[in-house]
C-alpha cells in the first residue's frame, strides 16, 4: 500500500505531535539535560531552558523528515502502519514543511539564545538523522545502525557545549556512549520484528545476514558498551559514584545480551531475551545518565576534563 492510495482524514494537533517520535524525543531531552546539567560551570536557567527545548524541537524536526521520507515504507510494516502517514491523517507534504521549520526554527533559536557552536552541532545531528542515516544508510546497508548510531548520540553532546561552549573530551565520551549503545538496542527490537523489514527492502542486520551473526554483534558491542560507558571516570570526568554505576549498569547489559548471543536461531518463546534486553536497554541508559547527574553532588566532580 502506498500513500498515494490513501484517502487523508482530517487531521489535528496530536497527528503532528506523533511526527515527532515523542517516545524517542522523552530520550534525547533526558540525555541533552544530563549533559547540560553535568557540565562544568553554569548556566541561566533560562537559557538552559531554551537549550532544551531546542534539541527537542530539532529532534522532533528530524523524527518529522524522517517519516516524510519513509512513509510508503511505513505503510509496509505492521508496526508504524498507524503512524499519521501512512494511516492518511495527514499528507507528506505537511509533514515534510513540519520538519523543515522545527528543524531550522530550532538551530535559529539555539545559536540566538545560546551560542552558535550548539547550534551548529544541532544542526549537524539534524542533518546526520534525516539525510546521513534515513535517505543513504538505512536503505543501503546493513551497517546502517551503526554508523547512524551518531545521530542520537548528539544531544548529551549539544548539552554541555551549551554550558561550557566547547568540546571536551568528556562529553566526546558520552556520545560515544550512546553510539556504542544503539547497535545492541536497536537490534534487539530488530530480531522480533525482522519480518517487517524484510517485507519493505530494508537491509537490517538480521535480514541480511541472519540471525546468529545479528547475535553476536550485540554481544561484541555489549561488552564493548563496558570500558566506552567507565572511560569517563577512567579519565577523571566524573567521580566513584558515576564509575561504580557504570561499571554494574555495563555488566547487567552483558548479562543480558550473553542468552540472546547464544541462541542460534528464534523458538517459539515469545523472543523474551531479546525483549528483556530491549527493555533493559532503554532503562539502561535513563540510569546511567542519572547517575552522571547524581556524581556532581555525590562526588563533588564538574566534569573538567
Amino acid at each position: 500500500m502506498t500513500i498515494g492510495a490513501v484517502q487523508t482524514l482530517p487531521a489535528d494537533w496530536r497527528d503532528f505531535f506523533a511526527l515527532t517520535k515523542p517516545r524517542v524525543m522523552s530520550l534525547v531531552i533526558f540525555t541533552g539535560l544530563c549533559g547540560l546539567l553535568a557540565a562544568p560551570g553554569s548556566i541561566h536557567p533560562v537559557i538552559g531552558f531554551a537549550a532544551i527545548l531546542c534539541i527537542a524541537i530539532g529532534a522532533g524536526g528530524a523524527a518529522a523528515l524522517n517519516q516524510w521520507w519513509e512513509a510508503d515504507i511505513d505503510a509496509g510494516m505492521k508496526r508504524t502502519a498507524a503512524r499519521p502517514l501512512p494511516s492518511g491523517r495527514l499528507q507528506r507534504k505537511d509533514a515534510r514543511d513540519f520538519g523543515i521549520a522545527l528543524s531550522v526554527a530550532s538551530v535559529a533559536i539555539m545559536g540566538l539564545a545560546v551560542h552558535w557552536l550548539a547550534a551548529a552541532i544541532l544542526a549537524l545531528s539534524i542533518l546526520y538523522y534525516a539525510v546521513i542515516y534515513t535517505i543513504w544508510l538505512k536503505p543501503r546497508t546493513p551497517q546502517n545502525i551503526v554508523i547512524g548510531g551518531g545521530a542520537g548520540a548528539f544531544p548529551p553532546l549539544i548539552g554541555w557545549v551549551a554550558v561550557t561552549g566547547e568540546i571536551t573530551l568528556t562529553p566526546v565520551l558520552l556520545f560515544l556512549i550512546i553510539f556504542t549503545w544503539t547497535p545492541p538496542h536497536f537490534w534487539a527490537l530488530a530480531l522480533f520484528v525482522q519480518s517487517d523489514y524484510a517485507k519493505v527492502g530494508i537491509p537490517m542486520m538480521p535480514v541480511v545476514r541472519g540471525e546468529r551473526s545479528t547475535r553476536r554483534q550485540i554481544l561484541l558491542y555489549s561488552l564493548i558498551l563496558v570500558p566506552v560507558a567507565v572511560a569517563p571516570w577512567w579519565i577523571g570526568g566524573t567521580g566513584w559514584f558515576y564509575g561504580i554505576a557504570a561499571a554494574a549498569l555495563s555488566a547487567l547489559f552483558v548479562a543480558f545480551a550473553v542468552p540472546v548471543a547464544l541462541r542460534s536461531s528464534t523458538p517459539g518463546d515469545g523472543m523474551r531475551p531479546e525483549k528483556r534486553l530491549f527493555g533493559y536497554s532503554v532503562f539502561y541508559l535513563f540510569v546511567l545518565f542519572a547517575a552522571l547527574v547524581a556524581d556532581r553532588t555525590v562526588s563533588g566532580l564538574g566534569g573538567t576534563v
